[in-house]
């Protein structure tokens, strides 16, 4: 069963997460269409096999992820799960339906988006997911993507928005009970760096700044949030795909199709596992687990047999004597902690 027997504190609030969850991006139709009857299936199979923590984000799907989980959830009971979904953009229709862009999302529907992390874009954003949902309380509330490369110009404003008056809303909704928790879903090391401490958080859904593959945010992010007491939650522990799949011409690493030098050091990581007779999801999805300030890892999946296979993974033995060979090759950080 992926739901631990045990859970971890999320910072310093009353709420816990198992250290298993799901991320519902591909719900949405990152990479591929997802049908709804493959959603459905997917998502009763990570209820059946234990998974009590979901995530989500009004950008999945342009809000089909969060139609997606809504519904798997909506009969079960409330206190058995824990869910969490983002805040900095909300959705309207498009003025043209017809000739709409998805993209990125193949499937996902036909909804534009409005970036807005101001007091109002963030009660505007979180009332939108609740419909969406067709639930009454969400746990937990991130501020979505606030990374200079997406927002370009307008960062700065945007940035404004968020620790001058949305980081309001949220503490409002904290303070009314509406929900336990405030984070921060992030996709780089330097914003985990520089924009992560403008605003007090309980907690960071981490993308990609800590991985099997990449571990440059150790030293600096990752230990102020030991400090601070911020927990963190691994929100791509397959870094986007390739960890999951190995190399390939189709392999993804970043939400791209992976450079030639990533493929070549997950090759070398396969290497070191085929030594020691270790499956790398299971590598990939456990590393990360054993940093301090680590609470959970939140893969995603498109269909019942991913689910199930990551759920084996969290399980699978994985001997010391293999973290101590990726170290000696330079493979990860040689201070990076590992599994015991």
């Amino acid at each position: 069963m992926a739901n631990s027997v045990y859970t971890r504190q999320l910072g310093s609030t009353g709420l816990s997460l198992p250290p298993f969850g799901f991320g519902s991006a591909h719900l949405g139709g990152l990479y591929d269409r997802v049908s709804g009857d493959s959603a459905k299936l997917t998502l009763d199979t990570a209820w059946a096999g234990g998974v009590r923590y979901f995530d989500t984000a009004p950008w999945y799907g342009r809000g089909l992820a969060e139609h997606r989980i809504g519904n798997c959830l909506i009969d079960k009971p409330r206190e058995e799960f824990v869910l969490t979904t983002k805040i900095g953009r909300y959705l309207r229709r498009p003025g043209n339906p017809r000739s709409f862009d998805r993209t990125p999302w193949d499937g996902g529907l036909n909804m534009e988006i409005v970036w807005d992390y101001s007091y109002d874009g963030v009660m505007r954003s979180y009332e939108q997911s609740l419909l969406r949902l067709g639930l009454d309380t969400i746990d937990g509330l991130l501020i979505h993507d606030p990374e200079l490369e997406i927002h370009g110009d307008a960062h700065a404003e945007r940035m404004r928005d968020m620790a001058d008056s949305g980081i309001r809303a949220l503490e409002d909704l904290k303070r009314g009970g509406q929900i336990k928790a405030i984070g921060m879903g992030l996709n780089a090391t330097a914003t985990l760096e520089t924009i992560a401490p403008m605003v007090k958080l309980d907690f960071i859904v981490c993308a990609m700044p800590y991985t099997l593959l990449d571990q440059s945010a150790l030293a600096n992010g990752m230990q102020r949030c030991i400090e601070e007491d911020i927990s963190i939650v691994i929100g791509s522990p397959y870094a986007s795909g390739i960890l999951a799949t190995g190399p390939g011409a189709a392999a993804h690493y970043n939400y791209g199709i992976a450079s030639e030098d990533i493929q070549n050091k997950v090759r070398r990581i396969q290497n070191v596992c085929a030594a020691h007779g270790v499956n790398l999801k299971a590598a990939a999805l456990q590393f990360p687990l054993a940093h301090p300030a680590v609470v959970s890892v939140i893969p995603g999946g498109v269909s019942p047999e991913q689910v199930t296979e990551n759920i084996a993974m969290m399980s699978s033995p994985i001997p010391a004597g293999f973290w101590a060979s990726l170290k000696s090759e330079g493979l990860i950080d040689p201070k990076a902690p590992v599994p015991a």
